[in-house]
């Protein structure tokens, strides 16, 4: 140790105040006297350089003026865990121990239950019953004396470790070989580096079921060095952090339910291939990860692909989606139940949202949630047999027929409309007189601005919607359901109008559009349950 500087001190994470920074160089910057550090500042705008002094290059930077020099007494280096569980938890030893009322005891800032021991083995035996343990921001940088977490506190199961002065993927082994039992662990927002081989530390996170490393700078690659180690793993969260390319996991992360890639910018779509077969993953969540496009070459439509198996959940918001084809290919997945899809570019192709989401439900056959909002039963009859109805001009024009014989629709009907000839043997292919008249989607949504009241339920303000003429009352009362949590079977609707003069009309088969009622702008929709 120089000074008051670590003998490890380079690579390792300081505070400076509440500035965050990672030390590059420590020795002297002549013409000044005494040691300094170089640092790389977590937010370059604390910075003043490169690393470069005088002409002379000191240390490297990301940022070209993300670096500085500090004095080594200006930088806390951090303390060992139990130091920060003892002070976070108001049970340092070096605490005064105060008496509260007579069958009470407060340590710090926390009042337990007074059973007649003494302070210090009172204080033990708080630390003893410790289970879940968070010292978030609390300066944790190693792991302390050997075996010292174990023998304190035994019975710890989850850990939030998040942003700290965690270094290195040691350190977090160091303190986890001291927890048994060691079940969640989150360690996001440590500027860490991990192992380069690859690690065998199967014991130590033997029962680990849910780990975070957001935010930690870890490459795929490095994921699937340490993997080997977490045999139990269930829930991984990677979020945010620079990951552009997957690797396939052979033998590890096979217990996964759930990863979260969120918010790292992947090369291609084509990339989720190679985590396709993780036999276990339910849930997916791919939010802002640049992806334009999803397809699943092993099927054609119609098809059940045999990757992600087990998938039941996707979030692919906030991305470059452009075309409805993905969509098409999400039926596919054999699992899939629950989507979230808004923010992404196919979704401008249709300004409606109640219509957007009837397009969605009635492409993918087995969605039960859809951002997450239920679909009931009623919703999805109405949306399939509205898609059955709004293409079926461009199902004739593409050769299709009602004759079975001579029905032979183009391959780029379906192409765009896979789930077409499904519904068709659901429903039965839509009769000439619903074609009639029938205008292209972008037109046949005429707008209409409505007032939904609830006579009986004063409390419940008045709401003013714009419907599209077309809707269902069926697709109206799925709207309602999402309004007011109660169910369309219990729904009772009507419609009074300026020109009926007090008169009531009700609102009695759930598959006839707003237009066949003659409700017009301005009218009232009355709901009663």
């Amino acid at each position: 140790m120089t000074a008051g500087v670590p003998s490890d001190a380079l690579g390792q994470r300081i505070l400076c105040g509440t500035e965050y920074a990672t030390v590059r160089y420590v020795g002297g910057v002549p013409p000044t006297a005494g040691i300094w550090l170089g640092v790389e500042w977590d937010d370059p705008q604390r910075g003043k350089h490169d690393g470069t002094y005088e002409g002379r290059q000191y240390f490297k930077c990301r940022h070209p003026r993300g670096g500085s020099f500090i004095r080594p007494n200006k930088a806390n280096f951090g303390v060992d865990f139990l130091t920060a569980v003892k002070d976070r938890y108001g049970l340092s030893d070096e605490q005064s121990v105060q008496h509260g009322t007579e069958n009470t005891l407060v340590f710090g800032k926390k009042t337990v239950e007074f059973v007649g021991m003494d302070s210090i083995a009172q204080l033990q035996r708080q630390l003893n019953q410790l289970v879940d343990i968070s010292v978030r921001e609390c300066a944790v940088s190693h792991a302390g004396q050997k075996e010292e977490i174990s023998r304190t506190c035994p019975n710890i199961r989850h850990i939030n470790l998040s942003k700290n002065l965690i270094s290195s993927w040691e350190t977090v082994t160091a303190i986890a070989s001291q927890v048994q039992n060691l079940e969640t662990l989150n360690i996001s927002e440590n500027k860490m580096k991990f192992p380069s081989t690859s690690t065998s530390v199967f014991s130590i996170f033997s029962k680990l079921r849910i780990l975070a490393l957001n935010q930690t700078e870890i490459t795929w690659a490095e994921v699937l060095l340490c993997a080997p180690g977490w045999p139990a793993l269930e829930e991984l969260y990677l979020t945010s952090n620079n990951i552009t390319i997957l690797e396939r996991p052979d033998n590890v992360l096979q217990t996964l339910k759930l990863l979260d890639l969120s918010d790292n910018q992947l090369l291609d779509g084509n990339q989720l291939h190679l985590i396709a077969h993780l036999p276990r993953l339910e849930q997916l969540i791919l939010t802002n990860t640049g992806i334009s496009s999803i397809h699943f070459p092993d099927v054609g439509f119609g098809c059940k692909t045999k990757m992600f198996p087990s998938l039941k959940f996707l979030a692919i918001k906030d991305n470059k989606i452009s075309q409805w084809s993905s969509i098409n290919e999400l039926d596919k997945l054999p699992s899939l139940r629950s989507l979230q899809c808004h923010n992404n570019p196919f979704m401008d192709t249709e300004k409606n949202p109640e219509t957007l989401r009837q397009l969605i439900i009635a492409k993918i056959s087995q969605l039960e949630v859809l951002n997450k909002s239920e679909i009931l039963p009623a919703e999805r009859k109405g949306a399939e047999l509205d898609y059955r109805k709004i293409f079926g001009n461009e199902w004739l024009a593409a050769g299709g027929n009602w004759d079975p014989e001579k029905n032979k629709p183009s391959e780029q009907f379906l192409a765009d409309h896979p789930r077409y000839p499904s519904l068709c043997l659901k429903y039965g292919a839509p009769e000439e007189g619903e074609l009639k008249g029938q205008q292209p989607l972008t037109l046949k949504n005429q707008l209409l601005t409505l007032t939904i009241k609830c006579p009986e339920k004063p409390e419940q303000k008045p709401i003013e919607k714009k419907l599209p003429e077309s809707m269902t009352i069926q697709r109206v009362k799925g709207l309602l359901y999402r309004l007011l949590k109660i169910r369309g079977s219990e729904l009772k609707l009507s419609y009074e109008s300026s020109k009926l003069e007090g008169k009531e009309v009700e609102l009695d088969n759930d598959l006839k559009p707003l237009q066949f009622y003659s409700i017009e702008n301005g009218d009232c929709v009355l709901v009663r349950w």
